[in-house]
């Protein structure tokens, strides 16, 4: 059930509008910052941010202390490799010794719900390499991004036994190049939440996105 709702919920903020702002970028951290996340879920849900919007546990987003509010990072997790953009929306964590506090779905997509806290690195994006999205499609559904494209040319390969239409993008920043494996190209949210559905009820975690980001 939170895997479905994680697909509707995510879906309602994609398409750029709170990922992606048309904002001066802050300053870049030149090699990340290294530390540990933890992510926040229920007792916060529905509750007010720093940035004055509800938290929403099922978005992409996650509380940082200094940086920015709008701020848009790629968390990567340092044992299993894999990384997720968020939005700084929030300001936290307060526990000595964390550099960043994920919403559920950002913790699930970097597979850290159960373990709770994981090391982490953090970099800031550059937003001039991130173009905006469009308010509609194409649509992908993304079901990973890792740094290592071995994880990720392991992760197609899987998928592509029961699912025909699967790629993996790049994502280049001034850093790192991530490797995002994804599902197919919609024209419809209806055919995309279909074929997410499918994948959640896979046992995947995924969310869905436009294909020009």
């Amino acid at each position: 059930m939170k895997r479905i709702l994680l697909i509707v919920l995510v879906l309602s903020m994609t398409c750029g509008c709170v990922l992606f702002r048309r904002e001066p970028a802050p300053p870049r951290l030149k090699r990340g910052e290294v530390g540990w996340a933890s992510w926040y879920g229920e007792p916060f849900h529905g509750r007010k941010t720093a940035s004055g919007k509800v938290y929403d546990m099922y978005q992409l987003t996650a509380a940082h202390k200094t940086l920015p509010l709008g701020t848009t990072v790629m968390v990567t997790h340092l044992s299993n490799g894999r990384s997720v953009m968020v939005t700084i929306n929030d300001r936290g964590p307060f526990i000595r010794g964390r550099i960043i506090d994920l919403s559920y779905a950002a913790a699930q997509a970097l597979d850290m719900v159960t373990e709770g806290v994981a090391k982490v690195r953090v970099e800031i994006l550059n937003r001039e390499i991130i173009p905006p999205s469009p308010p509609e499609g194409p649509f992908t559904i993304q079901i990973g991004s890792f740094l290592d494209r071995s994880n990720a040319s392991s992760l197609m390969e899987e998928l592509q036994k029961a699912y025909p239409d699967v790629f993996i993008t790049e994502l280049k920043t001034p850093e790192h190049t991530y490797y995002r494996v994804r599902v197919g190209k919609f024209i419809t949210r209806d055919a995309a939440y279909q074929a997410a559905e499918r994948l959640a009820e896979d046992g995947y975690d995924v969310f869905m996105t436009t294909t020009e980001y």
